[in-house]
């Protein structure tokens, strides 16, 4: 028997204006209770086909919105756990957003790998917690068809590990991580002042055997403030690579010798020489 026309026309409870304020509410309550995020979409620039990643991401805009923590006791998922490979931290969270204001002011302004939706990859900051977190999976059927519709996303999302990604949004706390943790030389990098590109024109030092004329890239020269023995010192606070290598008698810098091989003996994994 075919459904009551009287209360909906076959494709589920609710009109289009009944949608809408259900829409309504939730943005509504999103705007009361949630937390002001910001939404960076990931930019391949080189992308590995084979192991379907990409080393040399970077994110180059921010996106506003408000969101609404899912999971109100304190995070999910194993968080701090020590395994062979240390320490590592898995702070998993559920971030309610609204699918209206994702198109309004993501979709139809920023160019998305997937286009139309939040892409696993991206990463949101939250500034609350003054951290980033990388979007594992979306969930965008849950609720399923209140009304006949699905009007929010449901990022699944945890802690994100950065790994030399550039972040150019133009927002100072959201750019503040690469300058303090990137370990990519070319940060070290500038473009020097006199000489003359053959094809661009534009200036630079001429090096005395430096003759590039098919591409007219220009040169570069290493800038003196970066040493590898300040990227040493200068590694993640989580790492406790220095603090092990204290505790076993040296350091990471001046000596790399140890107490677990014994250097002065000439062969010592063969036989006793006499």
């Amino acid at each position: 028997m075919a459904v009551n026309h009287y209360f909906q026309g076959g494709l589920g409870i609710g009109s289009d204006a009944e949608k809408r304020l259900h829409e309504d509410v939730i943005i509504e309550s999103l705007k009361i209770f949630g937390q002001d995020i910001y939404y960076l979409p990931r930019t391949l620039v080189n992308s590995d086909l084979v192991l379907g990643e990409d080393t040399s991401s970077r994110f180059d805009d921010s996106y506003l919105l408000e969101m609404y923590f899912e999971t109100t006791e304190g995070f999910a998922g194993e968080n701090e756990i020590i395994n062979k490979f240390g320490l590592e931290i898995r702070d998993d969270t559920t971030l309610v957003l609204s699918k209206r204001r994702f198109e309004e002011h993501v979709s139809n302004k920023a160019t998305l790998t997937a286009a139309g939706r939040p892409n696993e990859g991206d990463i949101v900051y939250v500034p609350l917690l003054n951290s980033y977190f990388e979007i594992q999976f979306v969930e965008d059927q849950e609720p399923f068809y209140q009304l006949g519709n699905l009007p929010v996303y449901k990022l699944k999302v945890t802690r994100w590990e950065y790994a030399n990604e550039e972040i150019n949004t133009g927002v100072a706390t959201l750019d503040a991580v690469e300058d303090k943790f990137s370990l990519n030389e070319y940060a070290y990098r500038f473009q020097l002042e006199l000489g003359q590109e053959n094809l661009t024109g534009r200036g630079s030092i001429a090096l005395e055997d430096y003759h590039d004329y098919s591409t007219g890239q220009p040169a570069f020269i290493m800038n003196e403030e970066y040493t590898a023995a300040e990227v040493v010192q200068t590694q993640s606070p989580y790492a406790s690579n220095l603090d092990l290598n204290a505790e076993a008698g040296y350091d990471t810098v001046g000596n790399l010798s140890d107490d677990i091989l014994d250097f002065t003996e000439r062969n010592p994994f063969g036989e006793v020489d006499e």
